[in-house]
């Protein structure tokens, strides 16, 4: 004995402790006390009764059980848990116990969570002052009402295996010691007593009454008792650490801003914990298996034609090193005979209950050439379902199903009912115990919809317009402040803040306010808005003092957000394109698309996917003949951007000198390049560069037949980047001319030049797109492109697609009164007039 209490084993000190207590309770140990330290009996009992797994708690009654049969121990009376030696303990060992205690400090403060079982009372924050010669279980016990720790229950550990933090609560005053055979082939045990929503929530396992949260007791570490404050901040972040897109939200300090991506583009971009590293938090937070990855190989020709043979199935791949998956959390099956330089990954997910039952998996239908990235996709697909999921966990079986098919992922609702629901059911009420029971006063503003896209003047942007905007796919730095204001700015506190907060634009990595302001900003500017939006679990994980905090939500507030945009670096196409051509390919499709509009003495241009209003803006440094430029997007923020640039140009050149002066009027108009609008039709030049690629392959048809069809300018401009110089961006090894044609294209790079494009054509499949609309709609065509040459292989790296009209009678082109007119004018210069924005 003497030898165990002094090893490094948990029960040792709770043996010492025991020892020290007083009274009938001297030598005494909690039963709940052997069933979390020692995992022998745990094992044992799953064994005997897998009901075990969900039940943790009836461990305790097999180990009573066990202690009643064996004569030298004794087994606590009714409504107490708690076992010890029938004899006494030699002097020896108790000496030893009182010499190794001596050295312990007088006495531990330490903070912890109440956490009562009523829902109208909220938690708050207690202390627990333990003396050198107490015991920690009795203090909780006190604190509790109890008279002493055998009448406490205590959780499995919350979070990390190795973490001391649980949930301590009384047990029942009958507990089921009976092992019937009804008890040993129950589905559902219940030791009676009201539920504790909040404590079961956080646990992941039924709590009854009133609970401590703390993080204390005896490890395997050190003999000394361990203990570390849970205080009310770290209480709200366990809370939002039951979901996958709180745990990303904590991993990047960045509560308030952040948001678990929508999508996985590169591992350089990604900031914060990896999909794959949040499932498996997940997983452990739910009391799930490690989630089982199988990655399939498939080799380069064979993925080639899977993915002409069926459009869903995208090819991709990302820029960085592969990762190796031997370590880590998670398994990865991989046939390694299938592994190579030539082949493609596909992942499938599955996650299963502790009881081996499965409950879902998902397999998306996409390749990609890294294993990494197949793995990392699929995990954040499941991530990104179970965030959907989360928010109305009560919608009907049929649109859950709905909701799956769009991720790929199959569930099964029983099984996911009774591992995750049950406990997630718990999460809607979290939304509402942080004022005592209160409602919270959600305003129905949306900062999105109706400030940043309806009324752009409501945003405050302060600085200069440098010109350095950022775009999709680009890298953000960002320096931001959040603060939590009362109604008139009384008062205020500080609830976040960083100097530097990277992401990138486009993947959903911020909340949607926060990336719609900063799509307006260009490097250097500041802005400030504020959202009356008041997600209350987030801003009381947020503050350093939740309690403050709670006094604010209980007034009328608002959260105020301060950004600066400290740099932006461009996405991996530009960056790609600047590295290998000078002028950039960029200018180049500028300057070709001016060459043709000198040529043709166009007076009239309308660009289609104009974006930002890059090409629109590059045409006011060049002298054309040009009187009229017109820009068509469908993105509102794109347009908010352009208009605010074109009207700055277009003021600041009104001299008679400015290469700018022949443009007599500029209009933005909000629609879709796929719908005509008649008031467009005709017009001298179109254009449409690097626009086709980000739509779907047959929507980029359908915008070719509208065009030439509908629109009918006289000239129209394509271009698209030409897939098969990719690797001449990627700095790959490109096969020589005499190479078998068919041999060339399979070798090539699947990787796309930028994450939002839907497809990347070959020359053929761009020569015979365009071969094809020429011939159905009467125009002549021109094959030609910028950066490279026609001459040398692989062609070049932008290619373009010149339509010229053929001559049409007079009436052919008549605008008609009761013809469509599909668009939304949102911006309107005149030279004679002042701008006006709609």
């Amino acid at each position: 004995m003497r030898l165990f209490l002094s090893a490094l084993h948990p029960l040792s000190g709770h043996f010492k402790a025991a020892l020290h207590r007083v009274g009938d309770l001297n030598g005494s140990v909690p039963a709940s006390v052997i069933a979390i330290c020692d995992g022998k009996p745990n094992n044992l009992c799953k064994i005997i009764n897998p009901t075990v797994e969900s039940h943790p708690f009836l461990v305790i009654s097999y180990i009573m059980r066990a202690a009643a049969e064996l004569p030298e121990l004794v087994v606590s009376h009714e409504g107490e848990l708690s076992i010890r030696k029938k004899d006494p303990y030699p002097p020896d060992v108790i000496e030893s116990s009182v010499s190794q205690q001596s050295s312990v400090a007088e006495s531990i403060t330490t903070m912890a969570i109440y956490i009562p079982c009523s829902p109208g009372k909220a938690v708050e924050q207690v202390i627990l002052n333990i003396s050198s010669t107490g015991y920690y279980l009795d203090v909780i016990a006190q604190k509790l009402g109890l008279s002493d720790a055998n009448k406490v229950l205590i959780s499995r550990t919350i979070g990390k295996a190795s973490s001391e933090t649980r949930c301590y609560f009384a047990a029942p005053k009958s507990y089921p010691l009976d092992m019937s055979s009804d008890l040993l082939n129950a589905k559902v045990v219940t030791f009676g007593g009201p539920l504790n929503a909040r404590a079961s929530y956080i646990c992941g396992q039924d709590i009854n009454g009133d609970s401590i949260l703390a993080s204390i007791g005896y490890s395997w570490k050190c003999q000394d008792l361990f203990h570390e404050d849970v205080t009310l901040q770290s209480y709200y972040r366990m809370l939002i650490s039951k979901i996958p897109s709180g745990v990303y939200k904590l991993s990047r300090e960045a509560i308030l801003a952040a948001e678990l991506p929508l999508t996985f583009t590169t591992r350089i971009n990604w900031r914060g914990s990896f999909p794959r590293e949040i499932l498996s938090s997940f997983c452990r937070q739910h009391w799930l298996l490690e989630p089982v990855f199988s990655t399939s190989s498939i080799p380069t020709k064979a993925s080639s034609e899977l993915s002409r043979s069926n459009k869903k199935l995208k090819v991709s791949e990302s820029a960085e090193q592969e990762t190796e998956y031997a370590n880590g959390n998670g398994a990865v099956d991989t046939d390694p005979k299938l592994v190579g330089l030539g082949s493609s990954f596909t992942c499938e997910v599955k996650l299963y209950s502790k009881c081996q039952d499965l409950i879902l998996e998902c397999a998306p239908n996409v390749l990609y050439k890294k294993q990494n990235d197949s793995v990392q996709n699929a995990s954040l697909k499941v991530l990104s379902w179970l965030n959907a999921y989360l928010k109305d966990i009560d919608m009907p079986l049929e649109k859950q199903k709905q909701l799956a098919n769009v991720f790929d992922i199959k569930f099964y609702p029983q099984n996911f009912s009774n591992e995750v629901v049950s406990g997630l059911s718990v999460h809607n009420f979290q939304h509402n115990e942080t004022l005592g029971g209160k409602e919270p006063k959600y305003n129905s503003i949306n900062i999105l919809n109706d400030v940043v896209e309806n009324d752009v003047s409501s945003i405050d942007i302060e600085g200069p317009d440098s010109g350095v905007c950022p775009s999709i796919g680009s890298l953000l730095c960002v320096c931001y402040s959040v603060s939590l204001v009362t109604k008139g700015e009384l008062q205020r506190e500080l609830l976040e803040s960083t100097e530097e907060f990277e992401f990138e634009m486009g993947t959903g990595a911020v909340i949607p306010c926060f990336e719609a302001v900063v799509t307006q900003m260009s490097v250097g500017q500041s802005a400030c808005f504020y959202t009356e939006q008041l997600p209350q679990d987030l801003v009381l994980a947020a503050a350093m003092d939740p309690a403050n905090a709670l006094s604010f939500l209980s007034s009328p507030c608002c959260l105020e957000y301060s950004i600066i945009l400290l740099r932006v670096t461009e996405p991996p196409e530009d960056r790609m394109e600047q590295a290998l051509f000078s002028p950039p390919l960029s200018k180049q499709r500028v300057e070709y698309a001016v060459q043709h509009i000198k040529k043709s003495f166009a007076t009239s241009l309308v660009d289609f996917g104009c974006g930002s209003g890059s090409l629109l803006e590059s045409l006011l440094d060049y002298p054309t003949s040009l009187e009229t430029i017109v820009g068509v997007d469908i993105s509102q923020k794109s347009l908010s951007r352009a208009a605010k640039v074109l009207h700055s140009k277009l003021t600041m050149k009104s001299d008679t000198d400015a290469p700018c002066r022949s443009i007599k009027s500029a209009v933005l108009y909000d629609g879709s390049i796929t719908d005509f609008d008649s008031q467009l039709r005709g017009f001298d030049l179109g254009t449409c560069l690097e626009v086709i690629e980000h739509m779907e392959e047959d929507q980029a048809s359908v915008f070719g037949d509208v065009v030439l069809s509908s629109f009918r300018p006289r000239i129209l401009i394509v271009s698209t980047p030409n897939y098969e110089y990719n690797v001449i961006l990627q700095k790959s090894n490109i096969t020589s001319q005499e190479d078998d044609p068919e041999e060339k294209i399979h070798s090539l790079s699947c990787k796309f030049r930028n994450h939002d494009h839907k497809f990347e054509w070959t020359r053929e499949q761009f020569n015979h797109w365009a071969s094809e609309l020429a011939v159905r709609h009467n125009y002549s065509i021109e094959l030609s492109g910028v950066g490279g040459s026609a001459e040398l292989e692989p062609g070049f790296a932008s290619q373009i697609a010149v339509f010229r009209r053929a001559v049409l009678p007079e009436d052919d082109l008549q605008v008609h009164e009761d013809s469509a007119c599909q668009y939304k004018a949102i911006w309107e210069w005149n030279r004679s007039k002042p701008a006006v924005t709609n």
